[in-house]
């Protein structure tokens, strides 16, 4: 088959969004869990027994448990976003063509 002068392969490509959107996700997701790790190991050593590292917050055995817990809550989700994030961006973009035009893969 003859291609024409006048073909473009770029305009059957959608035009996609901008991924600055996710990008700053990305670096939200990594503060987030970077801050729920912290949280989580100033937990951990406070139920260790070692010097309290936020002050009477972390002096507790209740206090340190609850840091621990809501650290690995945040890490949580600033992993599950990181992950959500990710996968948005790496998703290839489709050709914009029918279906039965492209080549069967079996």
């Amino acid at each position: 088959m003859k291609i024409s002068d006048g073909f473009d392969a770029r305009r059957l490509r959608p035009k996609g969004p901008s991924n600055w959107r996710l990008r700053l996700g990305v670096a939200f997701a990594a503060l987030l869990a970077s801050c729920g790790l912290l949280l989580s190991l100033a937990g951990a050593a406070g139920l260790f027994g070692h010097s309290p590292a936020l002050g009477e917050l972390n002096a507790s055995p209740g206090g340190a448990a609850v840091l621990l817990v809501s650290g690995l809550l945040i890490l949580w989700l600033g992993v599950w976003l990181w992950r959500r994030c990710r996968r948005r961006m790496r998703q290839p973009l489709s050709l914009n063509i029918a279906s039965h035009l492209m080549k069967k893969h079996d």
